[in-house]
């Protein structure tokens, strides 16, 4: 059995870690654990999205096999996608990631601000 080493520069979960630590993917996930949507959904819910870096997004979710695309051989094409129980295995935890963020935004703002009116122009 291999050892992987996340702390270790040259170890593949690093990928995994990429992924899962981005924003975009983490929004996907969160949308996609309503139920399967087309790209137009998807793209409405997440604000600020633009459909370059879903497409980027969804591309890499399903080479990383988080998520599957269907094509339906209409005109235009429709396509759908859905998380696959990889990507269904990510949902508790990044929940979890999203409401410690919502609960504790006050006390990060109020970090930033005193962080930032502090004079930092003088040697320590």
């Amino acid at each position: 059995m291999i050892n992987w080493d996340i702390y270790n520069k040259d170890c593949p979960t690093r990928q995994v870690l990429n992924r899962i630590a981005d924003k975009w993917t983490v929004l996907v996930v969160g949308s996609l654990s309503q139920r399967t949507k087309r790209f137009s959904e998807l793209k409405k819910e997440i604000s600020g999205v633009s459909q370059k870096m879903l497409t980027q997004t969804l591309r890499g979710m399903e080479r990383d096999g988080l998520l599957t695309r269907k094509v339906y051989p209409t005109v235009p094409p429709k396509v759908e996608y859905t998380l696959t129980d990889l990507g269904v295995s990510l949902i508790t935890m990044l929940n979890e990631i999203r409401n410690w963020s919502e609960g504790n935004i006050e006390k990060v703002l109020e970090a930033q601000n005193n962080y930032d009116a502090i004079d930092r122009s003088q040697p320590v």
